[in-house]
């Protein structure tokens, strides 16, 4: 468990806050790239309890600026987004995607260019990459983007999206990061039994198939945890059949990134970025991508309806399934059909995250082995918190490449070591320097 003040250190993140200064000194996901047309409709963002207005301009380029103009502090999102710039609506002063003001209607020219200088207001550094936009809020130069391989890939073998979630970035993160409650939130249930999500099943599946029974039958698995130059690997082992083992392999890279487990080679990858709207809520960015091959009209069509990672949501990627209306849960389900009476891998993560509470109260927790993995992630980022707070830089912030990783699902045999399963597994892509907490 923590303290009242170390969970306090965690979950945090406005501004002046350990863990906001922390998030602000790296670059974050704001939006989806098609979020903004070239001249559309300016749109209202908030991060880290703080506002802003995003627009992209007539040539494309993005601008991601406070919300009020300078002049009288009108709402710049009713301004016009004309001619490579934002226009407030009330007087007619213009803004760039600088912030800059490059246009000042209400003063003679000579005043205007004399106050233009103190018109600027504020805007983010912003860069474009894997179909998000990414800002920077902190102060001065921006450090390197950190390089993610689904962004690196070809836009046609990746999936971007995202969804709301209303609790606390930290408890968000740590339902990603829990493997062990696979084998109970995401089961299914036939004939009052608890089963896997393919229903019941027999022995000698091929792996790819037979991990969801092994899900079910070992409800302990057995964590490892390793550090690397961007965050965290974690695996967790269940016994599979014979003497094998199945594992499941994450990745977290500091301050809020994730790849999901649950593919072996040839299939999909996943992952999530967890950014903090305020203390209360964050956006979730989701990513499914494929190594070897461009995805089908099918499989997209699959994520945008909700499936995996992916919530089904309204227009505005706000789930369907949410705290308002109980997530839709379905006692009669509940009891015949899966473990939650809830429909959804995504939407039952987040009722039961959502169900801890808006900041969950993290020094009344009993914890136990397979909760390893929600403790070295909470080690490490209060450890990057102190570090900024010390003057020295945190984990990943100056090794973009470290964020170049992979995880997902393995076999072998008992007793071997998990650094020789994450060699044979994912070889230079496991993680820089691989080592114990």
């Amino acid at each position: 468990m923590l303290t009242l003040e170390e969970n306090r250190r965690l979950t945090e993140t406005g501004v002046g806050t350990p863990m906001g200064d922390l998030f602000r000194s790296y670059w974050q996901p704001l939006l989806l790239s098609r979020e903004l047309g070239p001249d559309g409709e300016p749109k209202r963002l908030r991060i880290f309890g703080e506002d802003f207005i995003a627009f992209r301009n007539s040539e494309g380029k993005v601008g991601v600026v406070e919300p009020r103009c300078s002049h009288r502090g009108a709402d710049l999102f009713f301004g016009r987004n004309e001619e490579c710039g934002l226009r407030c609506a009330y007087h007619g002063w213009k803004f760039d995607v600088e912030g800059n003001c490059v246009d000042l209607p209400t003063s003679t020219p000579e005043i205007a260019e004399r106050t233009k200088p103190k018109a600027a207001i504020r805007a983010l550094q912003v860069q474009e990459y894997g179909d998000l936009v990414w800002g920077y809020l902190g102060d001065g130069i921006a450090p390197e983007l950190p390089k993610f391989e689904f962004a690196e890939l070809p836009a046609s073998q990746r999936f971007v999206s995202k969804k709301f979630q209303q609790c606390n970035w930290a408890q968000a993160v740590e339902g990603g990061l829990d493997t062990a409650h696979f084998s109970y939130l995401h089961a299914a249930i036939s004939s009052g039994d608890k089963v896997s999500l393919m229903g019941k099943m027999g022995l000698n599946e091929p792996p790819s198939v037979a991990r969801y029974r092994w899900l079910v039958e070992d409800g302990m698995p057995d964590f490892t945890v390793l550090k690397h130059n961007s965050g965290l690997v974690l695996g967790a082992s269940r016994k599979a059949d014979r003497d094998d083992l199945y594992w499941r392999i994450t990745q977290f890279m500091t301050p809020n990134h994730s790849l999901a487990p649950n593919s072996f080679p040839g299939d999909m990858c996943q992952g999530n970025s967890w950014v903090p709207v305020d203390d209360h809520s964050c956006w979730i960015f989701c990513f499914a991508y494929h190594l070897e091959r461009d995805l089908t009209d099918q499989e997209r069509a699959q994520y945008e309806k909700g499936s995996g990672i992916f919530a089904a949501v309204d227009e505005n990627y706000i789930p369907l399934r949410n705290r308002e209306n109980d997530y839709l849960i379905d006692r009669d389900r509940q009891k015949n059909l899966n473990f939650t009476g809830i429909e959804g891998i995504s939407e039952q993560d987040a009722a039961i995250a959502d169900s801890q509470g808006l900041i969950a109260d993290r020094t009344k927790e009993l914890l136990g082995q397979t909760d390893l993995g929600i403790v070295r992630f909470r080690q490490i980022m209060l450890e990057a918190a102190s570090d900024l707070e010390k003057g020295h830089s945190p984990l990943g912030l100056d090794s973009p490449e470290a964020y170049y990783v992979r995880s997902g699902d393995a076999m072998s045999k008992k007793g071997t070591q998990f650094l020789d399963i994450l060699q044979e597994r994912f070889g230079e892509y496991a993680g820089e320097q691989l080592r114990q907490l």
